[in-house]
């Protein structure tokens, strides 16, 4: 009998609703172990859909078939899931769970196959906001979270984003600890992607602490963390995240050591030095600035030229391009640059063609800063005192009988 035949027969045949239900099941278990799987399935999932058939029964069934398609081969399932998905698009608002399941197993295959864009595409099929059903905060978590990394897998840190802040607005009400770890793994890497390095080396040092991941992932987490400050922009921020990895002992077994050592101590960082240390980086790391330079050569002459403003007081456009080892008018306009943004002290006079530098003064500024706090201090308590005279009396005299 064929499986048209056999479905035809449970059709219009008479019996309960467990009755039928038993002989769905009996029809799809002979499609699976027949010879022609794919037809089967789809003659039998399209008769499923059909409105003639209990809506009670076809739920049942359809999450039944669902849960075998891990048992087919990736060709055969893919082909059964798009056909299924086609039958039931009319009728999805009654199949939302069973979609929402067919749609993870497809997205599966073709994460699978490393088609990353089509897998996240699958996903964002299902409806998690506007869906009837309720769909739990976890699950709807993860998809997100599942989202972002394929998007991140196929380069594209835009549509990442948007998908991590969908999570992000979940992730405070979730208690399961391994979805917080994804969501902290997946925010550093966009932020990584989309060139926040201070930030992303912040959220990968903080997973390189985390007990609950492996040792290896630990060093992974903290070798990405070493290479974001090294390619952050130059600065107190860097400054201040190269002081917390270089006082980190584990950071002495990463190949990039040496280039952290170097930075930290501000010595002078020559082209040659920075072959072993560019293979660590990953494609997008590598991609060239609007001036035609490299992320990494960007970010190491800044922090040279940071480094030269403590070993000089002045210097010329020329010796500082010859230091820096590019064109001496790129020289200057990166000077520019840094002393704008408040990243470098000094000033460029460029009439003769100097750039001047000026030591920070830290202990005159510290002292301002606590002369400030003492003056809002007492700006405070003249406050309450005029508020409050008899309270403030009463504190006075209660001092002085301590004393």
């Amino acid at each position: 009998m064929s499986v048209k035949q056999q479905i035809a027969s449970v059709v219009t045949g008479p019996g309960s609703h467990k009755d039928k239900t038993d002989k769905y099941r009996a029809v799809l278990d002979s499609i699976l172990s027949g010879s022609d799987v794919t037809e089967g399935l789809k003659i039998f999932t399209e008769t499923l859909v059909n409105e003639n058939v209990s809506l009670v029964i076809s739920r049942q069934i359809l999450s039944e078939f669902t849960n075998k398609l891990s048992s087919l081969p990736d060709d055969v399932a893919k082909e059964v899931c798009h056909y299924t998905l086609e039958k039931i698009q009319p009728r999805v608002i009654s199949f939302e769970e069973q979609v929402a399941s067919i749609r993870q197993h497809l997205a599966c295959i073709y994460e699978r196959e490393q088609k990353w864009k089509e897998s996240a595409k699958i996903l964002v099929g299902i409806p998690l906001e506007t869906a009837q059903k309720q769909y739990p905060n976890d699950y709807k978590l993860d998809t997100y979270l599942k989202i972002a990394r394929l998007y991140l897998e196929d380069e594209d840190p835009v549509q990442a984003e948007a998908y991590i802040n969908r999570a992000s607005m979940l992730q405070a009400d979730s208690q399961d600890v391994k979805l917080q770890i994804y969501y902290k793994v997946g925010y550093a890497r966009v932020l990584d992607f989309r060139r926040k390095f201070i930030e992303a080396a912040q959220r990968y040092n903080e997973l390189s602490y985390k007990t609950l991941i492996a040792e290896e992932e630990r060093l992974m987490a903290l070798r990405n963390a070493l290479v974001c400050t090294i390619l952050a922009s130059a600065g107190q921020q860097r400054s201040r995240m190269l002081a917390t990895l270089f006082k980190d002992e584990r950071c002495q077994q990463l190949p990039a050591y040496g280039i952290l050592e170097k930075m930290y101590l501000d010595r002078i960082i020559k082209g040659n030095e920075l072959q072993e240390f560019a293979e660590l980086l990953q494609p997008h790391q590598k991609a060239v600035t609007a001036d035609g330079s490299t992320i990494l050569d960007r970010a190491v002459v800044e922090h040279n030229l940071l480094s030269a403003s403590k070993l000089y007081n002045n210097i010329s456009f020329d010796e500082l391009g010859s230091l820096l080892e590019i064109p001496p008018t790129k020289a200057e306009k990166i000077a520019s640059q840094m002393i704008s943004e408040g990243r470098m002290n000094g000033y460029v006079d460029q009439i003769d063609s100097i750039v001047h530098f000026e030591a920070r003064e830290a202990l005159p500024n510290w002292d301002k800063q606590i002369q400030n706090l003492c003056f809002q201090m007492n700006g405070i308590i003249e406050k309450i005192a005029a508020a409050s005279p008899e309270w403030m009396s009463k504190t006075v005299e209660e001092q002085m009988n301590i004393a």
